[in-house]
């Protein structure tokens, strides 16, 4: 057996979207207080539809045609990978931890496959269910701090339910962005699902500043909003869909298991944080798991 060159190819396209949403798990849960959750989905899209656009513009009006022959799987991939995901995790981290919420985030290339096979009898290889297997048992070590009767202490609530539900949104939409044709350009793509997606947030963020939730400006709450605007937003998503494209659903999502990864080494690298046994046998156990996964005889 030997690495699929695939695999080694589209390897930045795996690797820098986990590494650009473990900072939006960190941000969301450290600006809870600062920026609501609706204001904070609303306002990461706006801002990432500002960026793209100028980019987007020409794709989209190519692509219109084509728009028009798929209009009801696009509009389930923006209500479900635009609109849903990121709301639902913000909501989450109000109410959870970021500990419980990256555990949760682990479970999408299970329900990737699980959806896969349930309803798109998808074949599973045999590398691909012990890849995930392996790489799930690093996240573990990484979350538990190698101390595995932790995962029996821990604590669920309604928070975690709602985070949950957005892991099951983002498996959605990853198999079903596989599902729209190749020649529709993704940047163009990207636009119009961020179009849609604000469109189905603006009542609701409506409804939450209505309510009195406002956002408590100060130059944190700035720079998080930057931050998600642009890196977990457009190129996080851009490049997730490219792999996607490549290396298919399962491969492209056994890779959101590097989100504890990076977000240790940036704890480390910025907040000081101690590197461990634990830390170093999760994220051998995650690279072992994501390689075999992309393995072929």
């Amino acid at each position: 057996m030997k690495p699929n060159a695939s695999f080694w190819s589209t390897l930045p396209l795996l690797v820098l979207p986990p590494l650009f949403w473990a900072g939006n798990f960190v941000v969301g849960r450290a600006v809870r207080g600062d920026i609501p959750p609706l204001s904070l989905s609303f306002g990461r899209w706006v801002i990432a539809l500002v960026v793209i656009l100028p980019f987007a513009w020409k794709y989209m009006r190519r692509d219109l045609p084509l728009y028009k022959q798929y209009p009801a799987k696009i509009v389930a991939v923006s209500l479900a990978g635009v609109a849903s995901f990121n709301t639902l995790v913000y909501m989450g981290l109000h109410h959870t931890t970021t500990t419980n919420a990256l555990l949760l985030n682990s479970c999408i290339p299970v329900l990737i496959m699980f959806f896969g096979v349930l309803f798109y009898r998808q074949t599973l290889l045999p590398a691909q269910i012990g890849g995930l297997l392996l790489s799930m048992l690093g996240v573990l070590s990484i979350i538990l701090h190698g101390k595995w009767g932790n995962l029996l202490a821990m604590q669920f609530n309604s928070g975690d339910l709602i985070v949950f539900a957005a892991m099951i949104c983002w498996a959605l939409y990853t198999l079903w962005m596989k599902m729209l044709p190749a020649e529709i350009n993704r940047i163009g793509l990207m636009a119009v699902q961020i179009i849609i997606g604000l469109m189905a947030l603006t009542p609701l963020w409506l409804w939450e500043t209505a309510s009195g939730a406002e956002i408590v400006f100060s130059l944190s709450a700035l720079l998080a909003l930057a931050y998600v605007g642009l890196f977990p937003s457009v190129a996080a998503y851009l490049l997730y869909t490219m792999a996607v494209e490549k290396v298919g659903p399962v491969r492209t999502g056994l890779s959101v298991h590097l989100i504890p990864v990076f977000g240790v080494l940036l704890s480390v690298l910025f907040l000081s944080e101690t590197l461990h046994t634990y830390h170093l046998i999760g994220i051998a156990l995650i690279a072992c798991g994501l390689v075999l996964s992309n393995r072929k005889a």
